[in-house]
C-alpha cells in the first residue's frame, strides 16, 4: 500500500471551513453557554453508583483495551473510592446509548462521536489523549496500493473513495468536509456497500468534469 498524501497537507489544499448546527437534547440544560450539557443542580437529579462503568471507544477486540486501561480504572478507583468497572462496546451507537441510558458513567469517545455524545448522551468532556510534552493530534491519509495509477490527488477523480465509519472525525468527516470544501471535488454520488448499516464504510464516486455539483445520495 502506499500512502497518497497525508491530511497536514491535504489540509492546506482543500482547507474550508464547515459548520453545521448544534442543539443539546431537550432533556439537559446549557445555562452557561458552553455548549455542553449543565450539571444538575438539584440533588434529586444526580446519580451516585456504587460501582463505576468505563469503556473505551469501539475498536476491532475492545477486551483488548480493559488491560491498557487498567492502570486508569484503578486510579479512579483510588480517588473516587468506587470500584470500577470495563464495559466491552461493539459500536458507537451502543456507546452512546448506554451513556444516555445512565448505565455508562465515563467514557472515552472517539473524535467524531464527542459533539453527539455531547447533545444526545449528556457527556461532558474533561480530558483528551497527548504526549508528554503536551502535543497531540493525527493525521489523515490517503492509501492506495504501491502499484495503483493514482499517484496525485487528481489521479482519483471519476473514481471511488471509501471512507470508515461516519462518526469517525479521521476517517469520514475531517476528510469528506475537506473534500467537498473545494467545489471541484463534490461527489457524484454517496453509497454505502454491504449491509447499509450507519458503521458500514462510504464510497464517494467522484465526478470527471470539474464544475461545480451537488452530492445526491443513493436512497436507502
Amino acid at each position: 500500500m502506499k500512502t497518497l498524501l497525508a491530511a497536514s497537507v491535504f489540509a492546506v489544499l482543500f482547507a474550508a471551513p464547515a459548520y453545521a448546527d448544534f442543539n443539546l437534547d431537550s432533556r439537559y440544560s446549557d445555562e452557561d453557554g458552553d455548549l455542553v450539557a449543565d450539571i444538575p443542580t438539584n440533588e434529586d437529579e444526580l446519580v451516585d453508583p456504587d460501582t463505576l462503568i468505563f469503556t473505551y471507544t469501539p475498536v476491532e477486540d475492545p477486551a483488548v483495551y480493559e488491560d491498557v486501561w487498567q492502570g486508569f480504572m484503578e486510579h479512579m478507583s483510588e480517588v473516587t473510592g468506587k470500584e470500577v468497572e470495563f464495559f466491552p462496546v461493539q459500536s458507537n451507537a451502543a456507546q452512546l446509548e448506554a451513556m444516555r441510558a445512565g448505565r455508562l458513567h465515563v467514557a472515552g469517545f472517539n473524535t467524531g462521536s464527542n459533539p453527539i455524545a455531547v447533545a444526545c448522551a449528556g457527556f461532558r468532556p474533561f480530558a483528551m489523549m497527548a504526549a508528554e510534552d503536551g502535543s497531540y493530534g493525527y493525521e489523515m491519509e490517503i492509501i492506495v496500493p504501491a502499484d495503483s495509477e493514482a499517484q496525485e490527488i487528481e489521479d482519483l477523480r471519476g473514481g471511488e473513495i471509501t471512507f470508515t465509519q461516519e462518526t469517525s472525525n479521521s476517517g469520514f468527516k475531517a476528510p469528506s468536509a475537506i473534500l467537498k470544501g473545494n467545489s471541484a471535488w463534490r461527489p457524484a454520488r454517496i453509497s454505502r456497500p454491504g449491509s447499509r448499516a450507519p458503521t458500514t464504510p462510504r464510497s464517494w464516486a467522484w465526478p470527471t468534469a470539474t464544475t461545480r455539483q451537488r452530492p445526491s445520495p443513493i436512497p436507502s
